[in-house]
């Protein structure tokens, strides 16, 4: 099976904060964890849920065409990575007079698209501005650096600025944007479970990590025991011999510590849930964001901003033997999370959505495919205008006007846009958009239209 960058893309995005960043990370990750509620959060929750597909998901086999003649083109330009016709789930309300559908293995999702709770965005990446192919060949649009990198690609995803140093990710910047919103969260609002991202750093928000386990504790220690090995820690943490890296590090840990004790509270008090998680890697995942959106009032978080992470969609070769499982498990993870959402009372107030570094070439390369740009991506939850494909689909030609090179398909659709559109459903406002988005008045839709 491929093997996923999960662990480079984590060190590599670290890396690329820069030390003031990473500086500034290491001071903010639990540095709000030990202080005291002032109030309960607001009534009008909502959550953010960016699942990233590492190694780059086959959106052409994700999205198919479905209508006699563009699946004849389909099973012509795909090769032997095309999927049977006669398994495929067909969707309704194209944009663009074409039929499509999706692949088998999402036949969970399939019936939340019919019930307008699942959308598709069509051919979505990483810009720097609008781009065509005349543009691109001539260097007359600036297109996005290192384009076909692994690690250089998710970070454009997740900070939003290809042409900007990589200091912070739209995911904290939409955090820092809505702090006032959960004025006395005990932990940071921003939560991963996939470990260090860029997307959740923002000016004054980083990403508290977890497992699918739960936190990050240190073992055998009782904050309130009397055992020697609890008193011993709880001397050292007090102790202060007058160096400020060692009591800096001591205020992280003790931090630390008390964020784990806090959240084990607050997530002991969650009742557990009857929907069932699928035993899959993003399935635990979801199944602890879950958790973790039970908690929300003992965190008094109203705002959450998760990140998880599945990997093995770098199928360059054996495609067929590998991304079809991959696509299930994502599907089964994805339902089952709905569902929970639904048995919480919180649907509405939900939002799940894909993202990946880049799609794949529409040509194979005789067993599989390779780096490609622009990919479909989907969109669930209780207030999505679902059952509908928005965006422009690609023409799906080599060499045809939205191809860069090799089958690749330039972006119709800005990350830019399709943050904005899941900013300003979670709160942040027009006049701050900018601010989240800086590059976004490069493009025309600053609200794509998929957020009811």
């Amino acid at each position: 099976m491929p093997l996923t960058r999960r662990t480079f893309l984590r060190r590599s995005a670290c890396a690329a904060l820069g030390a003031a960043a990473a500086d500034s990370l290491l001071g903010d990750l639990v540095g709000i964890a030990a202080a005291a509620p002032r109030a309960t959060a607001a009534s009008d929750y909502k959550a953010l849920v960016c699942v990233f597909l590492d190694g780059g998901n086959d959106g052409n086999n994700t999205v198919i065409p479905y209508g006699p003649t563009e699946y004849a083109g389909y099973a012509a330009g795909r090769g032997v990575l095309a999927r049977p016709r006669a398994s495929l789930l067909p969707l309704s309300a194209s944009s663009d007079g074409r039929a499509w559908s999706f692949a088998p293995e999402l036949a969970p999702l399939h019936p939340l698209y019919g019930q307008g709770r699942l959308a598709v965005l069509g051919n979505v990446g990483p810009l720097v501005a609008p781009a065509t192919r005349a543009d691109y060949e001539n260097g007359t649009s600036a297109i996005p650096p290192d384009l076909f990198s692994h690690f250089d690609q998710a970070v454009h995803w997740q900070t939003s600025l290809p042409d900007r140093p990589r200091e912070t990710g739209w995911g904290g910047r939409v955090a820092d944007a809505l702090a006032s919103l959960s004025p006395s969260a005990r932990i940071s609002t921003a939560i991963s479970f996939a470990g260090s991202n860029i997307y959740e750093v923002g000016r004054n928000v980083s990403p508290y990590q977890m497992s699918t386990e739960g936190t990050f504790g240190l073992d055998g220690y009782d904050p309130a025991g009397g055992d020697a090995r609890s008193r011993a820690i709880r001397a050292l943490l007090g102790l202060s011999r007058g160096q400020l890296l060692e009591d800096a590090f001591r205020g992280v840990t003790r931090r630390a510590i008390d964020a784990d004790v806090l959240v084990r509270a607050a997530l002991a008090g969650v009742p557990a849930l009857t929907t069932v998680f699928p035993d899959n890697d993003l399935g635990r995942q979801l199944g602890m964001v879950a958790k973790m959106i039970g908690a929300r009032t003992g965190l008094a978080q109203n705002r959450q901003v998760f990140f998880c992470d599945t990997g093995g969609f770098d199928t360059h070769g054996s495609q067929l033997a590998y991304h079809p499982g991959l696509l299930a498990d994502v599907a089964l993870a994805l339902r089952a999370f709905h569902d929970a959402t639904v048995e919480m009372g919180v649907a509405s107030g939900v939002t799940t959505f894909t993202a990946s570094e880049f799609g794949r070439t529409w040509p194979t390369n005789g067993g599989g495919s390779d780096h490609g740009w622009g990919s479909h991506h989907l969109i669930l939850g209780g207030a999505v205008a679902g059952g509908r494909i928005y965006g422009r689909m690609p023409i799906l030609v080599e060499n045809g006007p939205d191809d860069s090179d090799r089958g690749s398909w330039i972006p119709s659709t800005s990350v830019d846009e399709y943050g904005a559109t899941l900013a300003r459903w979670f709160g942040v406002s027009p006049a701050d958009l900018s601010a989240v988005f800086p590059n976004l008045g490069r493009f025309a839709n600053p609200n794509v239209g998929f957020m009811g």
